[in-house]
This record gives C-alpha cells, structure tokens and sequence, in this order.
C-alpha cells in the first residue's frame, strides 16, 4: 500500500498548470452568453410572449399552452445556436445534489423525414421516473410518476450540448418532492408580508424580495492523493490522520498568494461562471492549507441558490481539468478549519430600497429598525428550526469546533445598534409620548446612518450577524443546499411580519398614531428577544453558561435538532403559511433521519474496512520487523540485548495493545450498527446511530492515529495530513 502513496505523491509533483484563456479580456463581452435572460427573450420572442413571461415571474401566474409554445421555439431557437441538441428538467431532489435527465430536440416524422422540435408541453412539464429519490414515504417504489414543472424565474441556461431548464418536482399526488418548491413558497409568504409592512412607511411599495449571497468555502486537493484515500472518495472526509506538525497555527496560508495551479483552476471556473451569468466578485485563500473560498455579488434568493448548485456542480468537473478534487465537506480534515457556506440574507423592495440598510431621514430608519427588530424576533422564536435547517451528519463535525458558530442561536447587532434598541425600549412605553419624548427619539433615529459608518463590526463568531445591510446566517454547512436554510427563515420572518402588522393595525383601529403604534410593537418584541442579542465572543465556555441561563438551547445531537422540525410552534409555521403540507414534513425528517444514518452507516462501513485490511496489516508487518531486530539484538548481545532494546520492546507492545482495541471496537462497533437496523423508527434508529455507533469512529481513529505517529513512513499506507495539506 505504500507503493500506491508513495506513487500518488510523485503524480503530484509532476503537476504543470493548464493554460487557460478567456474568449475575451473584457468578462462584459460574453457574461451571460449561456443564459437565456430576459435580453435574449426580448430578442427570441414576440413581445406578448415576453411581457407574458414577464408578469408569470412577478405575479406567479400560470403560463398558458399557446404563450409556451411560443416560449418554447424561442428557447429552442437561442439553446440550438449556442450548440445545444438536447434539453433537460434540472431539478433538486431530496439527495442533496441536482438531478437531470437528457432528451434530445430530434423527432421523426416519417421516413428520413428528421426535425428538431421542442413543444410548450415540454419546457413546461416532463414525467421522471420519481420511485429512486428519497420522499420520506410518501411514494412506494412501484408508484414511479413524478412530476417537474418548469421555474421562469430562473433563467434556462446551456452547458455542453444541453438546455437546462430549472423546475420544481412535486409527486403525482402534488406533494413536493425537491427543495426549491418549499423555497418559492417562503419567498411568496415573506414577499406578501413585508409588503404589508412596507406601506406603513412607503405606499409605493408593491413587491419585496429577499436576496441572497452566499459565500462558499471549500479545499481543493490533488487527485492522485484523493484515489489514495479511500476514506475521502467514499465520504468526503479523512476517518483518520494524525495532525501535520504545521497546519495552519501561523495564519500564513489565509490571503496569501494563489498557488498557480489552483489560479488556473480558478481562472476557468470564473470564465464558465460568467458565460452562466454568475457573478463570482471574490476569491481568496481561506484559513486552512489547500482551502479557498468565492463569493458572487448578491442575487434574487431563488436564482442565488440555484447558481450556487451550478457552480459546485461546475468546480467538481472543472477541477479535475486541473488534477483536482474539491471538496465541500464541512470537516475533512481534523483539527484545521471546517468548510461552511455563508448566507447574507436581506430584503429588498421594488423601489430600490434594502429593509435592513439605514436610510436618510428618521422615517426611512425607523422602517430600517422595524425589519431589524422583526427578523432578531423571529429568529428567538425559531431559533430550534433553524438550527435544523442546517444540522446535518456532516454540518455536525463544524459547528462548534471554535471556527465555527455554535450550536446556540444568537444575534450579533453591533454595540451602536444594539444600545439603539435599549433606547427604544426605555423611552417608549405603552402611553402617549410627549413631543419632547418623539423628538429626541426621532433625532437619535436620524443618526444611524453615521453611526453606523465607522462603527458597525463583524462577529465572525456570531451564527447569525448583522453585517450593516444584511444578517449573515454563517451556521450553513459547506455541502448544504441552501434553499432549505433560506426557506426557514424567509418563513420565520413572514411569520413574525405578519404578526407585527397585526398587533400595530390594532392599535392604530383604537385610535394611536402610526409612529406611535409602530414604537409601542417594536418595543414590546425589543424586550421578549432582547436574550437572543450576544455581542461577544460565542466559542467561549461563559457563553454557553450564560445562553443556558437565558433559557436558549443548545442542541448538538443531529436526529435530537432534526425534531425540530415537527415540534408544534414548527407545524403551525410552515402549515400555516403552506411551506409544507403534514405528510410533506413528515416525508422530509424521515428523509433527513435515513440521510444522517446512511452517512454514519457508510463512514463506520469504510473505517472498519481501513482499519482491518490497511492499517492493522502494515502495523503488524511494522511490528514483525521491531520483534526481528530484537531477536537480533539478543543473538548478538546475549541477556545484555534488554539495555539496547527497551524502547522497541515497549512499542511491540504498545502496538500489540492498540492493535487489540481497534479489533476489538471494530467488531463492538458492526455489532451496534446490526442492533440498529432492527429498529424500525428511522428516530429511534438514527438514534441509535448517533449515541451507540458514531462514538466508535472518534475512538478507533484515537488509536490509529496513535499507531500512525510510530510506524516507519515508508510503510504507512495513506497519504498523511502533511501531504494532503501541502500539495498545491
């Protein structure tokens, strides 16, 4: 096995950079060539076609047969010029991942009678098969029929040959079975409240959006040292590999110069990036050796996620290209920084106005101030479903791991914010203010813009922070689909606007002024959430003391926070607003509860597999070699050979005493996981999982990581930490 390491490591060092050149130097000449945006349509349909398509995406009216017809030939038209010759229904099935399956534009009418044709029928609906995805029980696997229905809110788009159409996939009984169906949901539920709320203070407002951009980390490693590691291939982390002696201690490796391979890689990514009318802005070596991160510019929440399963699905083939593999695990190596996905979240409406950016007068700051207020509130009251819309198997090895947020759920608002809302809550009280009272409010309010200037901070620490126009959600996993995250809060939010709106209308109806009305809600929701607001640092152990005196949770155990989601404050969320249906959430936490096991399942399958046919093989074969060279020492030495060889025969048998542990909790472990699967609860199950099988992964690694720091390094079979760290 040392061989195939050592021949892994020598590919590595045979890499050269590919050349990569752009169709022009100037990205405004081709970003966007691949996307069929509304520019192209102007272009490729009539002008009722488009303006039908146009108020489809505004209004969420159905388009009619005879206006997608025309949609369709336009589409055809625009995709068969830039190359395509098949279309698809690109969609996101509960695995994580997108789906697609490829039909060609091609039909026979006849004998050599061969045309291309693509009908409204087919850009607006396809039938996949649905038994293979998972739904949680809502198909048996004998009812196949699944449904995908064309999104025109996101734009259609050419990679390769193929049109990719984004759709969302229900059941034939109508229930959802993907993420963006619950997604377009949230974003229609807090579009219609905040709305609501906006014409408080603008009448004009006829349409809010919630926006997104998402920053996604990740490590690029070589592939050759990828292949060697069976545990990264199967998984997507290391299950073992003791820690380099320099990782990353010294910070040198964040912001510092892009290694030229990994410039290369990038290079390419952003030229394909751009020609799909994503806006990459940012990229930069992050904390770790080999991890890296990129940012678009903000985007429409919808559309912002699927161009984040774009480019990952992008930067798996494109690295290869560059003899790469990427990885968007949110812990593959131990003990150096995990891999998250940031969320910047805001609101924005139809008049170019961001809700959670200060404006230029007291009113447009008092608007400012109402959304801040509202969106701390809904995260208190949700704060348990949140942290279910991000813990996963995965995500569950960062959080907390002091690169990470914690397990709590706080707002971080900075000190001049934060004293802002103190002001409120002491000065507005449930009677009338004097004029002197709203004056010196007023003027205070007045002044957020320059306060926050210069004095607005960021609290990396902070699993939930505001950021000066924007709450950044930075508990979301490296791997994560973001839509599911961004569909809890969206919805969250609606909730608690909707019931802000209701509680200031009745006051208003008993005759109290607006602003007044306004005040005396926002101050009540200041006072019931003001626990959630954490200035310091959350990686300290006086933290998690203080949350708990606080009465905020803290959550670790993944199928224990996955309940969440079917807690009654849950159900009455999302039923209440329609995000889900009652079998479609209990369909989705059976999902997630099989998701977490099978992930445990794999990664105790293939850590017994390393563990007795790699590790346990050369350790012995290491340690036949130690008892040889002290039997020699006696031939040569006589009884004088214990003096020479005590420090060999104390590692015989340190060796022999791990090697019997990790056979041992090898098969304690294989036993756990047969009583496991007899449980027919996928709770009790995961469960099970989680207290009795997934403790032996940390404890064998214990032990062989102990065995990897004495055996001989040509022996070793697995490429070490130092080399998958340091090979760019």
């Amino acid at each position: 096995m040392a061989v195939i390491r050592f021949s892994a490591l020598e590919k590595v060092y045979d890499r050269k950079p590919v050349k990569i050149e752009p169709p022009s130097q100037k990205v405004s000449d081709y970003f966007g060539i691949n996307v069929f945006d509304e520019v192209k349509m102007q272009k490729y349909l009539s002008k009722d076609a488009y303006e039908h398509v146009k108020e489809s995406v505004v209004k969420g009216n159905p388009i009619d047969r005879k206006m997608a017809n025309a949609v369709a030939s336009g589409m055809k038209a625009w995709a068969m010029e830039r190359g395509a010759n098949h279309y698809t229904h690109w969609f996101q099935p509960l695995t994580g991942g997108t789906a697609e399956k490829h039909d060609a534009f091609l039909d026979f009418g006849g004998y050599k009678n061969v045309f291309e044709t693509f009908s409204g029928r087919a850009l607006s609906q396809q039938e996949p098969d649905a038994s293979s995805f998972p739904s949680g029980g809502l198909r048996n696997t004998f009812e196949a029929r699944g449904y995908t229905a064309w999104d025109p809110s996101s734009p259609a788009f050419v990679i390769d040959d193929t049109l990719s159409i984004p759709t969302i996939f229900i059941s034939y009984t109508g229930e959802a079975l993907d993420h963006k169906t619950p997604l377009l949901k949230s974003l229609n539920a807090v579009d219609e409240a905040a709305t609501r709320v906006c014409k408080y203070f603008d009448k004009n407002v006829s349409r809010v959006q919630a926006n997104l951009g998402w920053e996604q980390e990740y490590f690029l490693i070589d592939e050759a040292l990828y292949y060697a590691r069976p545990d990264l291939a199967l998984t997507g982390r290391t299950l073992m590999g003791h820690a380099s002696a320099k990782d990353q201690q010294l910070d040198d490796h964040y912001f510092s110069s892009i290694p030229e391979r990994v410039g290369a890689f990038m290079k390419e990514l952003e030229i394909e990036s751009y020609k799909l009318g994503i806006p990459l802005k940012t990229r930069h070596n992050e904390v770790a050796p080999n991890q890296y991160e990129l940012a678009p510019i903000f985007n429409e929440c919808n559309l912002a996620v699927d161009q984040n399963l774009l480019i990952m699905e992008l930067m798996k083939k494109i690295s290869r290209h560059h003899g790469f593999r990427v990885l968007f695990h949110e812990k593959p190596f131990k003990g150096v920084n995990g891999t998250g996905k940031h969320n910047n979240w805001s609101l924005s409406t139809d008049t170019g106005v961001i809700l959670h950016s200060p404006g230029k007068n007291p009113k447009s700051n008092l608007q400012f101030l109402t959304f801040i207020v509202n969106t701390i509130k809904a995260v208190y009251d949700h704060q348990d479903l949140l942290r279910a819309s991000i813990m996963t198997a995965t995500n569950h090895h960062r959080l907390g791991a002091n690169e990470a947020p914690p397990s709590i759920l706080s707002c971080f608002l900075g000190s001049e914010v934060s004293n802002m809302l103190d002001q409120i809550e002491e000065q507005v009280t449930s009677k009338k203010m004097t004029p002197d009272e709203k004056t010196e409010l007023k003027l205070d309010i007045g002044k957020i813009p320059e306060i926050l200037l210069d004095n607005t901070d960021r609290n990396r620490t902070s699993p939930f922070a505001f950021t000066g126009n924007r709450f950044e959600f930075r508990a979301v996993g490296g791997m994560a689909n973001c839509a599911t995250p961004m569909a809890i809060l969206n919805a969250a939010v609606a909730d608690q606007l909707n019931y802000f709106s209701r509680e200031v209308d009745k006051l208003i109806d008993k005759g109290v002024k607006k602003d007044e009305a306004i005040f005396q809600v926002l101050r009540k929701q200041i006072i019931a959430s003001k626990v959630i607001r954490f200035e310091g640092d959350n990686y300290s152990e006086e933290w998690s003391r203080e949350a708990a005196k606080r009465g905020l949770t803290n959550i670790t155990d993944v199928p224990e926070s996955i309940k969440a989601f079917l807690s009654d404050s849950s159900k009455k969320l999302l039923f209440d607003l329609g995000i889900y249906g009652d079998m479609e959430l209990e369909g989705r936490v059976e999902v997630m509860m099989e998701n977490y096991i099978l992930k445990v399942q794999i990664e105790a399958r293939v850590l017994g597999d390393l563990a007795i046919n790699h590790i346990v093989p050369t350790v012995v074969k290491y340690q036949n070699v130690l008892m040889d060279n002290v039997t020699r020492l006696k031939d040569l030495y006589g009884e004088n050979y214990k003096e020479l060889s005590g420090n060999r025969t104390e590692l015989i048998k340190e060796i022999s005493e791990r090697i019997t542990k990790i056979k041992a909790m090898v098969n304690e472990m294989v036993e756990e996981r047969k009583v496991a699967n007899r449980i027919d609860s996928a709770y009790e199950r995961a469960n099970a999982y989680s207290k009795k099988v997934f403790p032996y992964l940390e404890n064998i690694r214990y032990h062989i990581d102990k065995l990897e720091l004495i055996v001989d390094d040509e022996m070793w079979p697995l490429p070490k930490y130092r080399e998958l760290l340091f090979s760019n």
